[in-house]
């Protein structure tokens, strides 16, 4: 059998995360974070979860691009495997955003593709800098997105616990996916690289807020 290439597996990868663009992808293998699925009574305050919510699946979304895209230009292949493990744990966190979502009557974001296909191209871009590069790219990533989701932590309705629950968890994940990267020998990026990634997040979370 033919071994597949670096160029393979990115069009495998990309047909594969098509799926999940489209609301295919794979049941979490974990067990839901919430135990209850009772939503917000106020009208207002189910908008705004739902909103969050839909925010935080198209996170993962471009986290799932993120990590395709490093792991197919990685030059290791310890460095792919940190990727790929990292996208394959948080391939549960797009089933629980989807599953909360469709819980509080919303629906997820028309600008998923979108979002999917430039974040594919910065991780890409990333991996072909060189795995210092690409493991501190990893590690900046999942710190902005633990800071992001710690500020909705705070917005939540008192009243959404179960979306506070699953939030909690992937906080928690992301966190450790950043140690992880760190002690891979992750570059620590400078104050203005950091600055252009949260300008580049603020776009995605304002416009699927409400798309």
């Amino acid at each position: 059998m033919r071994k597949l290439s670096r160029a393979d597996e990115a069009i495998a990868a990309f047909q594969q995360r098509l799926g999940i663009v489209s609301g295919l992808g794979p049941p979490a293998r974990r067990e839901y974070p919430s135990t209850i699925t009772e939503v917000p009574s106020d009208p207002r305050e189910r908008r705004h979860s739902t909103g969050l919510m839909r925010v935080n699946h198209v996170g993962e979304i471009c986290a799932q691009a993120l990590y395709d895209g490093q792991a197919a230009t990685a030059r290791s292949q310890r460095v792919r495997a940190v990727m790929r493990h990292a996208a394959t744990e948080e391939l549960d966190h797009l089933d629980w955003t989807r599953r909360r979502i469709a819980e509080l009557g919303g629906e997820t974001s028309r600008l998923g593709g979108l979002f999917y296909a430039t974040s594919f191209a910065a991780g890409a871009i990333a991996g072909a800098l060189g795995d210092r590069i690409n493991l501190g790219f990893l590690a900046a990533t999942e710190e902005e997105v633990s800071a992001h989701l710690d500020r909705h932590l705070a917005s939540l309705p008192e009243s959404d616990r179960a979306s506070a629950s699953v939030v909690k968890q992937m906080r928690n994940d992301e966190a450790r996916h950043a140690q992880t990267a760190r002690r891979a020998g992750g570059l620590e990026f400078s104050g203005l690289t950091r600055r252009l990634m949260r300008a580049g997040s603020r776009i995605m979370t304002t416009l699927t807020y409400r798309f």
